[in-house]
């Protein structure tokens, strides 16, 4: 049971966008499907540990949920009249379309962003509501009623789970690009604190932007994104630890980085920076360029990421982007002008724990240490991942010494 147990829950992890997508496309609904899809999770429980695993896990629990969503439209009196335009075969093996369909539903411009993000997550991704609460620091009861209202407003929509027509890719990509970035980010560095990454989420995002990259050739912000998150994929294996503990940029073995993957991006960079729109992806991608090609940190071109940060505030005025060309400008001009452009950030990013990681760091460097360890500890007690936690708690017991 134990074994059969893991195997279900990686297969959720890693197939429950696709499998929802293709259930979601061919019911006309997204709760049902869910409905239906965990049932079939509890039947393979049942009878996988007597019957064996079957050679398509993934094929199985699709047909099993179709045929239980169709019982239910059965046994109720309005699922009756919706069983004549859904009833037929069960739907072939999921695809990568059917995943990117139903974030594209997920994202209907019927929805405020934020439910669009947590309904994305959820349904595409896979994450509970106590993960995605915690993500956006509010209680998994207010994140459940969130889910439900979103997956409500879709259905009263008559919202359908495919593709839209092209011309209305352009309307719905920026909701779709930010979704995807935040679930690889969720992936990367978890804001839960019982684990301080989730591989399968990274993957999923990162095939994610390849598509919507593919199916959107001429669209630099795509582009921009898939090219951001192999950047970011390229150096996985050396972010962390044989124990588990974050490795800073600085001190991660370069020779380890999958070059392929980083030459593939440079590729889509240079493609989608000769149509001449640069946004927010497209230059975060050119700054993420900067720092894997540098062949050691030490060389690092920072006047030109420091000069990026600017082209990329002027068009995305965040505090988030001044705090960023701030650490740029610690190793252009020194840490006095980088503090200086930390502290105006002070009003609008105290909550934030990289604000506090980042005016600890200069403040160390100045040799204010007194104010270096208060401002650890302030990041420390905003900070949830477990190795982000480590890694903060590390800086203070150094700095006590």
């Amino acid at each position: 049971m134990a074994d059969v147990a893991a195997l279900l829950d990686q297969v959720w992890r890693d197939e429950a966008g696709s499998m929802l997508g293709v259930l979601s496309r061919r019911l006309g609904d997204l709760d049902l499907a869910e409905d239906a899809l965990q049932e079939a999770v509890g039947e393979a429980l049942r009878r996988w540990p007597d019957d064996g695993v079957p050679g398509s896990a993934t094929g199985w629990l699709v047909t099993t949920a179709w045929r239980k969503a169709i019982d239910r439209l059965r046994r109720e009196r309005a699922g009756r009249e919706k069983l004549a335009l859904v009833a037929g075969e069960p739907p072939a093996a999921p695809t990568g379309d059917d995943r990117l369909a139903l974030v594209f539903a997920c994202c209907h411009p019927s929805l405020s962003e934020p439910l669009q993000v947590a309904l994305t997550l959820h349904a595409a991704s896979g994450l509970p509501a106590e993960a995605i609460g915690a993500a956006f620091l509010v209680p998994t009861a207010t994140m459940a009623q969130r889910l439900v209202r979103a997956k409500r407003q879709l259905r009263a929509g008559g919202v359908r789970f495919e593709l839209p027509p092209p011309e209305e890719y352009g309307s719905r990509l920026p909701a779709v690009l930010a979704v995807v970035y935040l679930v690889f980010n969720e992936g990367y560095l978890a804001s839960a604190r019982d684990t301080p990454r989730r591989r399968d989420l990274t993957r999923e995002a990162l095939d994610l932007a390849r598509q919507l990259a593919t199916l959107m050739p001429g669209e630099p912000e795509a582009a921009g994104l898939a090219a951001l998150l192999e950047l970011h994929e390229a150096r996985a294996a050396t972010r962390f630890d044989g124990d588990g503990r974050l490795v800073l940029l600085e001190d991660q073995d370069r020779t380890r980085w999958d070059r392929s993957l980083i030459e593939a991006a440079a590729a889509r960079l240079r493609v989608a920076v000769t149509r001449d729109r640069p946004g927010p992806y497209l230059l975060q991608a050119a700054i993420a360029a900067q720092h894997a090609l540098a062949p050691t940190y030490a060389r690092t071109d920072w006047a030109t990421i420091r000069g990026l940060y600017d082209t990329l505030y002027a068009v995305q005025p965040t505090p988030v982007v001044r705090l960023g060309r701030a650490v740029a400008t610690r190793h252009t001009h020194g840490a006095a002008a980088a503090l200086a452009e930390v502290e105006e950030l002070g009003e609008r990013l105290d909550g934030y724990r990289l604000w506090h990681s980042t005016r600890a760091e200069l403040l160390a460097d100045l040799g204010r240490d007194e104010e270096a360890t208060e401002a650890t500890r302030r990041a420390l007690a905003l900070a949830a991942n477990p190795a982000e936690r480590e890694l903060l708690a590390r800086r203070l017991s150094l700095r006590a010494r």
